[in-house]
């Protein structure tokens, strides 16, 4: 899909397609909707009479088929909130409905009006993240299943201010395109050198990849991570992205678990849902995105991004509960748990990242536990630290981005449940209370003191079905909008 922006013209109006205007709550028209209004001699308004339970809320939509009076095939007007709210996030959400709602009609052409530059190139990432579909496998699908709307015009005032203002949110789109399709891939055709592949191919953006195989991770000692992946046919791999456009700053660093199918190895999972294992790479994807977004954009900082990448498959060589494994750090780690595979993924990745580069801090991130989605469900993900103003970044990024944070905490007394009677430390807790607790307490062995957060993403990564206009069905790409809004507004340079 296509984004056009072509400049507001009093006299003129769009010609084809659909037309989306914003009415705002109480039944206050936007400019651009009383114009239309006008132009269809009051129609507007009547349609929006007619729907007495159309309040210009949030979601809701009333449509006009072939209005009079315009040369076009639909003119929708789209609940907006209060207009005293109006602003970037209005505006995205504004679009993205739009596109929801005309997708399927058979317009090509989808006219969005908003005056200001900001609000017109929010707008048009709403749409562009609305309009993400992954679609590759579908040999048979029906032409009306298919979106219709091929461009996205979006009239504002000041064209050159608002294609200026898109060129960022562009780039951090087709990152989160990138990260979307990382989590949407079957896991026959994603495994570990697969993906470590797709992530060499973005040095064309001026980013520096390496790929450590699993001879070269046994000499760093790294047994945690290849503990996981020893009973697959497929190798193992850590993939180190480097963005350096910072100067001589520090590095800052993004650790992602990708563990590109889990089946539990030994200790099995359910065959109900079994499938959806293929995201629980959503972390590394959210990592791999963030760099392609922060490189897209020629983001003045010094970026480190660290993928562990894995198969935990069960066949006879898997790794076995109640086996030992020596980490890169030296610690040892009792195996209890054979799907409890992820902290075992990032303990090392951790270690190494700390150990090489040395940055500023490091955030991880992970679906890590289901015991997340039993506490916070899947709208926010959990945040723990050992920082307070690491956190509060985060948290101000998380509220400026939508992609929502919740911090918990990291009791000292509950690291006695991840304490071993044959090893410095076992992989899980004592049951399943407090799980995704114990899970960070594990992860904070190896950090080695450096500032660090970790983000269990397991309820965010995935929705389905999703009430969020710029999310379809599928994979969200979560932690990419949120870690470069916290990039964009503490750590550059």
């Amino acid at each position: 899909m296509r984004i056009e922006f072509v400049a507001s013209d009093a006299g003129r109006f769009p010609s084809g397609g659909a037309v989306a205007v914003m009415v705002f709550e109480n039944g206050q028209m936007s400019a651009a909707a009383q114009a239309m209004d006008a132009a269809t001699s009051g129609g507007l308004s009547r349609a929006l009479s007619a729907a007495p339970r159309f309040a210009g809320k949030p979601g809701q939509t009333v449509e006009l088929i072939a209005p009079a009076g315009l040369d076009v095939q639909r003119l929708l007007a789209v609940g907006a909130g209060p207009a005293a709210g109006m602003g970037g996030e209005a505006a995205e959400r504004f679009a993205a409905q739009a596109y929801g709602a005309v997708k399927l009609s058979g317009a090509k052409v989808l006219h969005v009006a908003l005056a200001g530059a900001e609000e017109a190139a929010r707008a048009a990432l709403g749409a562009l993240l609305a309009a993400y579909r992954f679609d590759k496998y579908l040999t048979t699908e029906k032409a009306e299943k298919k979106p219709s709307i091929e461009v996205v015009t979006v009239i504002t005032d000041d064209v050159a201010a608002a294609e200026a203002a898109f060129a960022p949110l562009k780039a951090l789109a087709e990152a989160i395109y990138f990260s979307r399709d990382l989590v949407s891939e079957p896991p026959n055709v994603l495994f570990p050198a697969e993906y470590a592949r797709r992530v060499k191919a973005l040095e064309s953006l001026g980013l520096e990849v390496e790929v450590l195989g699993e001879a070269e991770m046994a000499r760093l000692g790294m047994g945690s991570l290849l503990g996981v992946g020893q009973g697959s046919i497929r190798d193992s791999q850590l993939v180190v992205i480097q963005w350096k456009n910072g100067g001589d700053s520090q590095p800052i660093a993004f650790v992602g678990k990708g563990v590109t199918f889990d089946t539990g190895g030994i200790s099995l999972k359910p065959a109900d849902g079994m499938e959806d294992m293929k995201w629980d790479m959503g972390g590394s994807a959210a990592v791999a995105g963030l760099m392609h977004a922060l490189a897209g954009r020629k983001a003045k900082v010094n970026a480190i991004g660290i993928l562990g990448l894995v198969e935990n498959m069960p066949d006879g060589n898997a790794q076995r509960p109640g086996d030992v494994v020596t980490s890169m750090s030296g610690q040892t780690i009792e195996i209890i748990n054979t799907d409890a595979e992820g902290r075992l993924v990032l303990a090392d990745a951790l270690w190494y990242c700390q150990d090489r580069f040395k940055p500023q801090f490091m955030v991880d991130l992970a679906t890590l536990t289901g015991a997340i989605i039993i506490s916070l469900g899947n709208d926010y993900a959990g945040l723990f630290s050992n920082d307070d103003t690491l956190s509060e970044n985060l948290l101000a990024a998380s509220k400026a981005s939508g992609e929502a944070l919740w911090r918990l905490p990291l009791p000292d007394a509950y690291n006695k449940q991840i304490e071993s009677m044959v090893a410095d430390l076992k992989n899980t807790g004592n049951g399943r209370a407090g799980g995704s607790i114990t899970a960070a307490l594990f992860l904070q062995k190896f950090v080695n003191g450096v500032p660090w957060a970790h983000l269990d993403i397991a309820g965010t990564a995935w929705k389905k079905p999703s009430t969020v206009p710029t999310i379809p069905d599928g994979a969200v790409g979560f932690g990419v909008r949120l870690l470069n809004q916290m990039v964009t507004d503490k750590y550059e340079v």
